[in-house]
């Protein structure tokens, strides 16, 4: 099992981030609170991971830190009809302090906002992980590697097409072109031009 990931950032979208190590460029998923903490391309990084293995297929999922890594693992095991493209999309609506009171609060509404989650999937999320989450309670705030930016709403970078960016996140999300687009125009509006893709993505999920 692949546990972390430790090498040189090639490139990354607000989803997915390749990374060099030992000579091979590995593509792994990640949750846009991880995107927005990664440091600038060329630079080292370390992911704490979570390998999928499918007959015809194999996918690697990387966060922050590994509190993050643990709730993604226990979510997708303990969770029916919570896979890994679901635990993404929940770990990039609300990012894990959040997560973890929307859990214990019982506030399924708020769950259920994230696409790919209706109302009986979050009360399961509820139900399966209430009495689960003691281990994250306390670490839940635990700060990044370092290496990380700790800014989730950095400046935006030159001489990229945030808008388009997050657009094409919240598809790969499961959002619909019309639902992504109208969504992301809001965030514009809302914050302005030269808003990171990051912060754009995070307030069209809302």
């Amino acid at each position: 099992m692949i546990v972390s990931i430790e090498g040189i950032l090639e490139r990354a979208t607000p989803l997915t981030a390749i990374i060099n190590a030992g000579g091979l460029g590995y593509l792994v998923n990640i949750p846009v609170s991880t995107a927005a903490k990664l440091p600038a391309n060329g630079e080292k990084v370390k992911l704490h991971t979570h390998a999928v293995y499918r007959e015809d297929s194999q996918s690697l999922y990387g966060f922050a830190n590994e509190q993050e890594r643990n709730f993604f693992q226990l979510l997708i095991e303990k969770v029916s009809g919570v896979g890994p493209k679901v635990g993404i999309s929940m770990m990039s609506k609300l990012e894990l302090p959040s997560l973890l009171s929307a859990i214990g609060s019982e506030d399924a509404v708020l769950l259920a906002k994230t696409p790919g989650i209706g109302k009986k999937t979050a009360e399961r999320v509820i139900i399966e992980l209430k009495d689960k989450l003691g281990a994250f309670s306390q670490s839940a705030g635990a700060s990044a590697l370092p290496g990380f930016v700790s800014d989730a709403n950095a400046p935006a970078k030159a001489g990229v097409n945030h808008t388009d960016d997050a657009i094409l996140a919240l598809l790969a999300l499961g959002y619909k072109q019309s639902e992504a687009s109208k969504a992301v125009g809001k965030a514009v509006d809302a914050l302005g031009p030269n808003a990171s893709t990051e912060a754009l993505i995070k307030a069209a999920l809302g």
